[in-house]
């Protein structure tokens, strides 16, 4: 299925704070058409996708409506997708696998995708992300334990699960974060080392005693007394050196007081032996007293994390009260995101930087929540949202993008005083052959980022560049780009690559190949090459040349 560019237009009386909240975008219309149309601009930028499709539960009223060509799949259109519907898989499967497409183009190579499912879709979707994504990138699944289900079939289903892939597993890192027992003992640390200076012993006693002592104090450090080593680089424990089971590692260490290879563990290392003398380098390796002591490696405090768990649990229905609190108690949209849950997974997968998209918004909770993890730490975190009108010949007036996924990130940000606002755009027209020749026109700015994207496979960063009384739309290395054209079909009929505009383009463009793109070229083939002309025909040319 062909998706053509669209254009994505914003409609300004529906910002808010747009000063305060740049790179924020809440997106009106459907949301593979949106997709195709961020990718201009936003291509291997994306660092967290964060999506909750339907659940093709039978109850969700969700229909499948994409383009289709062939007439014995156009009855798939505009229908309510229901229990029985013995296609409904199909259909699913149909509606995601393009925009998962799309979602892994938009990524970064360090990114990562998030999904959330349950029972009735689990195994397809696993099915699509390993094909797309490549078995080798699934990171892990996420068990979301929400609430006790009141099923009548012999098992509650009391979870939800929340599928994770990365755009290349080996740009990720280890998903930690310091816990806050070992922030506690790290914080008293520095607090005694303040007191007793380079004294390790006292330090290292009272560490101890304190640690023993929080109990009573109401602090709960129970299973953490491994901390309570130090030496003069701070807070480590003594890291296990034996692998568990049969096939660890297996090297001589030299002991570096007998000079004796030291004993080994039965099953071998747990590390490699780089990894062991990068260690010792470091001060970081406990020695025995004699070689009849295995070496351990010092696991430091800052190194003292958390990692992302594959269980969380959250009752979710604190969740859908505290959306009815933004619309005066009214029940406006079913089953939210948890804004604790994403704030939890994107303080392991993100940095105060990164941008965060996604294209099933719903209720705008991903937005609200990069918000708020922004003003916990001080983030300056960008948050793109995508959501379809969803009106139906019943109710063709609603519009849940502007009245409830908007509605309620904006009262969010007024209620808790975001510094933060967002631009509102919308799903424009399409910019391909069959629109324009209808006479669709996109206007001239938007048509030159499109092309410039076309011909060069980036994103024009700088718009303030283009001119369109000269053509002009950029440089790129030694090219530049030039696109005669202008949003009126009588107009664009008569235009053509002439020889007084090849001329002034040659003059402006000394020493550079120029691509310029024309409804029509009045010039030889022998001239173009002469003067490194390469003219591309619009519509059609453009489109089949960039394989579009």
């Amino acid at each position: 299925m062909s998706i053509p560019f669209h254009t994505l237009d914003e409609a300004p009386k529906l910002d808010f704070q747009a000063d305060k909240g740049e790179g924020n975008f809440i997106i009106e219309g459907d949301n593979l058409l949106a997709l195709k149309a961020l990718l201009p601009q936003y291509a291997g930028k994306v660092k967290v996708v964060c999506i909750d499709p339907p659940y093709n539960t039978g109850k969700e009223d969700w229909v499948y409506n994409d383009k289709l060509n062939s007439p014995l799949l156009k009855e798939w259109f505009n229908k309510i997708i229901s229990k029985d519907d013995l296609t409904r898989h199909d259909k699913w499967l149909c509606m995601i696998t393009p925009r998962i497409k799309l979602l892994r183009e938009l990524l970064s190579d360090f990114g990562v995708i998030f999904i959330n499912l349950d029972d009735n879709e689990l195994f397809s979707a696993k099915s699509v992300l390993d094909e797309i994504f490549g078995e080798d990138n699934y990171v892990g699944n996420l068990i979301w334990h929400t609430a006790t289900d009141n099923n009548p079939r012999q098992i509650a289903i009391e979870h939800e699960y929340i599928l994770c892939y990365a755009k290349d597993i080996k740009n990720q890192n280890s998903w930690e974060m310091p816990t806050e027992k070992g922030k506690h003992i790290q914080a008293k640390y520095e607090e005694l080392k303040n007191v007793f200076k380079n004294n390790i012993e006292k330090i290292q006693t009272d560490l101890r005693q304190w640690i023993k002592d929080q109990s009573k104090n109401g602090l709960d450090l129970s299973g953490v007394s491994h901390y309570s080593y130090v030496d003069e680089k701070g807070v480590y424990y003594p890291g296990n050196s034996s692998n568990t089971r049969p096939g660890g590692y297996t090297y001589d260490i030299i002991h570096p007081k007998t000079k004796k290879p030291c004993d080994k563990p039965d099953y071998g290392y747990r590390f490699k032996e780089e990894t062991f003398w990068d260690a010792d380098k470091k001060g970081d390796v406990l020695w025995g007293e004699d070689e009849h002591s295995i070496p351990k490696i010092k696991k430091r405090i800052d190194t003292a994390t958390e990692k992302l768990k594959s269980y969380y649990y959250e009752d979710n229905r604190a969740t859908t009260a505290q959306l009815k609190t933004f619309f005066d108690g009214k029940m406006v949209f079913n089953n939210p995101k948890s804004v604790n849950l994403l704030k939890h997974i994107l303080r392991f997968v993100c940095n105060g930087n990164d941008l965060i998209l996604d294209s099933f918004s719903g209720s705008g909770t991903t937005m609200h929540a990069v918000m708020d993890l922004n003003k916990e730490d001080g983030g300056n975190r960008k948050c793109i949202l995508v959501q379809m009108t969803e009106a139906t010949e019943a109710d063709p007036k609603m519009n849940i993008c502007k009245d409830i996924t908007r509605e309620r990130v904006k009262r969010a940000i007024e209620k808790y005083g975001y510094k933060s606002g967002f631009k509102y755009l919308k799903v424009g027209i399409p910019i391909d052959p069959e629109s324009m020749l209808s006479g669709n026109l996109p206007t001239f700015k938007q048509f030159a980022k499109y092309v410039y994207y076309l011909c060069t496979g980036e994103y024009l960063k700088d718009e303030k560049q283009i001119d369109e009384k000269s053509y002009f739309i950029g440089i790129f290395k030694k090219e530049a780009i030039y696109l005669i054209y202008e949003q009126d079909y009588d107009t664009l009929t008569r235009l053509a690559l002439n020889l007084p505009i090849a001329e002034k383009i040659v003059k402006e463009q000394k020493g550079k190949k120029c691509i310029v793109y024309a409804p029509a070229c009045f010039l030889e083939e022998d001239y173009l090459k002469e003067k490194d002309i390469e003219y591309v025909g619009i519509p059609y040319n453009l489109f089949k040349k960039n394989g579009q």
